[in-house]
């Protein structure tokens, strides 16, 4: 599909469009033979709507049902995502946000019980264990973002500690020893596994963790601002800092900035998430991505699957965070000019 569109001249959605012959969308009859006559090009066929990989030809939409999509931008990243990939299955994504209401829950269910359901995909904007939900029978279903005790359901979540090792093994690569931690919001399980991730890099090098230099912020900018001047009056202050969060990290900048510090000359700063934002900070801000589009991608394809997975255990997937790098990691200087002001001062 992705080379009808480019002979084409179009988008990967607008082929899809004209080959599953989508109703009520606005294309050019010219731009409609040039989908077709790409496609005849290539010799492309496209198995018609709903029985792509097997999926049942009388059902044609994916049920997506989160708690919450406008606080963070996770949860629309991971519903573009599963549109991209159900499109290229000749499939639709029907959409719910529940704010963590039950009875919208339910009567979200109720109403996809009456669809052509290829399938339920059950997210939450926090990754967390929650409670198994009342899924409709004999359609196959996936958590995204969460996962239940048992792991009687399929589920899809980020790598958070291998996230936090390889943040931290990236600074400690640079040459840092003394690396300060700013944590998310202590009860959050992202919060704990980044964390846990920071220990275990640490431990592989046999450096000895030092409580001091962990801070529990609260994933704002104030937080980052507030626990880097923190760590920075420390007898023995960092050389770089990981902010469990780029909003975080970017209160970090500023307050090293308060200090006169450059960034990464004087001290090395790693985020997480890949916020937008994080490519704009100046220097731009090497961080951990995390990949709720890829992870809504996977979620469909494990539906599609999903026909073939009877009587097999569910799968418990942890997606990876790759690292962004960009210009806020260097090597430690030989004398960190904190410590240089300190001699000329005494």
């Amino acid at each position: 599909m992705v080379e009808v569109a480019g002979l084409a001249g179009v988008s990967q959605t607008t082929v899809s469009l004209v080959l599953n012959d989508a109703l009520g969308v606005r294309l050019s009859e010219q731009t409609r033979q040039r989908v077709l006559e790409a496609a005849r090009a290539l010799d492309y066929r496209l198995v018609k709507r709903g029985t792509a990989a097997n999926t049942p030809v009388d059902r044609t939409v994916i049920g997506f049902v989160v708690d919450e999509i406008s606080t963070d931008p996770w949860m629309a990243l991971a519903a573009a995502g599963a549109r991209e990939k159900a499109w290229e299955h000749g499939l639709t994504l029907s959409m719910t946000v529940t704010r963590g209401d039950p009875e919208i829950e339910e009567a979200a269910l109720a109403r996809m019980a009456g669809l052509p359901l290829a399938g339920v995909i059950w997210g939450t904007i926090q990754t967390r264990e929650i409670g198994a939900p009342h899924l409709p029978a004999g359609v196959p279903a996936v958590l995204l973002n969460c996962y239940v005790a048992d792991r009687s359901i399929g589920s899809i979540v980020p790598g958070e500690v291998v996230g936090g090792r390889e943040a931290t093994e990236r600074l400690l690569e640079a040459g840092h020893r003394r690396i300060g931690f700013i944590q998310g919001e202590v009860w959050m399980e992202a919060s704990r596994d980044r964390l846990k991730g920071y220990r275990q890099a640490l431990a592989s090098r046999e450096i000895t963790f030092d409580p001091r230099l962990v801070r529990p912020g609260n994933w704002e900018p104030s937080a980052g601002f507030e626990h880097t001047l923190e760590l920075m009056r420390l007898d023995d202050p960092p050389t770089a800092i990981f902010c469990s969060n780029d909003l975080m990290a970017l209160g970090c900048y500023e307050a090293l900035k308060e200090m006169g510090k450059r960034i990464p000359e004087d001290i090395a700063v790693i985020g997480y998430d890949d916020r937008e934002i994080a490519q704009f900070a100046r220097p731009p801000l090497t961080t951990m991505l995390l990949p709720h589009q890829e992870m809504g991608r996977l979620a469909v394809e494990h539906l599609i699957e999903g026909a073939h997975r009877q009587g097999r255990k569910p799968p418990q997937i942890k997606v990876e965070c790759p690292l962004v790098e960009r210009q806020s990691v260097a090597s430690p200087l030989s004398e960190p000019t904190w410590r240089a002001d300190r001699t000329a001062s005494a």
